[in-house]
């Protein structure tokens, strides 16, 4: 591991990966405070161009037409709110969400949808129409599905480590999958040069230079999730835990939030993988900056070494802080989730779901970080099970029971 900052070369604007930074990381977890963010920063007009009322409304129009559609379910888990030591915590559950088992239903097949419409509107018929991305995962799957519902075609482009049972799924849809050497943002990057070159479009829930208005699409999307969560709620929780990736929905809750409880929103705390902690780089450099390697993690959605340009706009003011987490701390909660504290209703959890609520819990235990985030025993806590068990296969070898197992424990 070198010990100094170099900087590369990304669609044309320059990321520092910054190695010394990420050293500390790899044993437990490390938090990271975001010195510039404060809870009365405004919100800006940049980033109301990105994300505004006007556009959460147009989308939840949209997503409430679609067969299905109905909002998830918002659990109350007093039992693991008072092991953890909180004095509510709340847990928007995704996974019924239109059968595709995660929240990624609403982001990805929107931006498909409003492509199509605007293909259309040009004349084109949405058989002539290719949509593609690169994922982990879930947002292809969402891709795939919405392709098939507007009746586009689809290719999907996975990375080296996304389990077979994953890219079956995206297949069910009826989208072609291919494999890519490296890690998701080689796969990103495959993925943007072959659609330049065969006239596709790409659907990604990541923004960089020159790639930015679909990318608020599947955002937008994601804010309905949010919106659901704090109707149901009513008042604002203290806090919200929230895991990364390249930060899309942790950016979607953070602006509703942000646009609902203005100066009195709850404070904001991003959950990552100790091996992609883009995040907790970026806060520590005030610049995006993106982490190098494999980026190998049973957290397989939020795998990810850069982070989306929109969603930096955004989490730079309204972000608190950054969690890097090792892998055995998501592997404990979805276990614990599974095997409830009493009174809990069992919850099936999926790998990248309980970043948030892992990240909780370390930060419980870290008197640092108890006193900078004003936590403690009266704190009321949101975080966001953003996936089920979407490889049913790896869910069970974490878990040590099947998903069905514990649905039928509930």
């Amino acid at each position: 591991m070198r010990d100094a900052p170099v900087a590369t070369l990304r669609r044309g604007r320059p990321f520092l990966i910054h190695h010394d930074l990420l050293a500390p990381l790899l044993s437990e977890p490390t938090f990271h405070l975001n010195k510039a963010a404060f809870r009365s920063a405004p919100w800006t007009d940049a980033q109301n161009a990105i994300l505004s009322d006007e556009a959460l409304a147009a989308a939840a129009r949209a997503i409430k037409g679609w067969p299905g559609y109905a909002p998830t379910p918002l659990v109350d888990l007093p039992g693991l709110a008072a092991e953890i030591g909180v004095a509510a915590l709340a847990y928007k559950d995704e996974g019924p969400r239109f059968g595709l088992g995660s929240f990624k239903a609403l982001g990805g097949a929107y931006a498909v949808e409003r492509v199509v419409a605007a293909a259309s509107a040009k004349g084109e018929q949405p058989g002539g129409v290719t949509v593609c991305c690169a994922t982990d995962g879930n947002h292809g799957r969402s891709v795939a599905w919405g392709a098939k519902r507007a009746g586009c075609r689809c290719v999907i482009f996975i990375h080296a480590t996304v389990s077979e049972g994953r890219a079956q799924a995206i297949e069910a849809y009826g989208a072609e999958v291919r494999r890519t050497d490296g890690n998701y943002d080689d796969s990103v990057r495959e993925a943007e040069a072959t659609a330049a070159r065969e006239g596709w479009t790409v659907v990604s829930d990541t923004s960089y230079p020159g790639y930015m208005d679909i990318p608020k699409d599947v955002m937008q999307g994601y804010e309905l999730m949010a919106a659901e969560a704090f109707d149901a709620l009513g008042a604002a929780p203290s806090h919200i835990f929230l895991q990364a990736g390249v930060g899309g929905m942790a950016a979607a809750v953070a602006s509703v939030a942000k646009r609902r409880w203005g100066a009195e929103r709850p404070r904001i705390v991003l959950a990552e993988p100790e091996d992609a902690a883009c995040w907790a780089a970026s806060y520590d450099r005030d610049a995006p900056t993106a982490v190098d390697g494999d980026l190998d993690t049973i957290m397989a959605g939020l795998a990810c070494g850069e982070v989306s340009l929109l969603a930096w706009e955004i989490l730079r003011d309204h972000g608190d802080a950054a969690i890097a987490l090792p892998d055995s701390a998501a592997a404990e909660e979805m276990r614990r989730l599974a095997r409830p504290s009493a009174g809990d209703p069992p919850i099936v959890a999926g790998e990248s779901a309980v970043a948030g609520l892992a990240g909780l819990r370390a930060a419980m235990a870290a008197p640092r970080m108890l006193a900078a985030l004003a936590l403690d025993g009266q704190s009321r806590v949101l975080v966001f099970g953003t996936e089920a068990d979407t490889d049913p296969a790896v869910y069970q070898a974490i878990v040590g029971m099947s998903a069905d197992m514990v649905r039928q424990g509930a």
